[in-house]
């Protein structure tokens, strides 16, 4: 037997019911990337975005992003989260983003991560545009890639 789409039947789109499944430990890592102007990594290691501080703001939006997963994607559940955190690492030319959620619940927190890493990522672009954009007003290097999930635990 095949796998099946789990949010379509004969009926249309649905909402999995959940209800029958244990609540238990859930926890679920995202990682991705923004390539920048290595002169734009320097800027930001240094504290130096007219904007302000670009890796808290990235993280404050993430975390917010994380709990607001199911306003924003319309058939995931509301989740009951217990922690999230969110990192960042520095290449010459990138910064990698890695958000971590937990929570004690009946579905996974897969989307909750790739959300909060997603929204993080975009929060630097939007703090560093100025710098990123050409004479034209284009970003000919800034791309955001490699959003995947890294890490899905079900259980202690």
């Amino acid at each position: 037997m095949g796998k099946e789409l789990t949010h379509v039947d004969e009926n249309g789109v649905k909402m999995v019911e959940v209800g029958h499944k244990d609540v238990i430990f859930r926890k679920a890592k995202a990682k991705g990337r923004i390539k920048l102007k290595p002169e734009t990594i320097k800027i930001v290691k240094a504290g130096k975005t007219k904007k302000g501080n670009v890796i808290a703001a990235a993280q404050i939006a993430g975390i917010l992003a994380v709990k607001k997963t199911s306003e924003l994607i319309p058939l995931c559940h509301p989740i009951p989260l217990t922690g999230v955190d969110i990192a960042f690492e520095f290449g010459d030319d990138y910064i990698e983003a890695t958000c971590e959620v937990r929570a004690y619940y009946k579905t996974g927190v897969e989307m909750e991560a790739l959300t909060g890493v997603t929204v993080a990522l975009l929060t630097i672009w939007d703090m560093v545009k100025a710098v990123e954009k050409d004479e034209n007003g284009q970003y000919p290097v800034t791309r955001i890639e490699d959003v995947h999930v890294v890490e899905k635990v079900k259980g202690e």
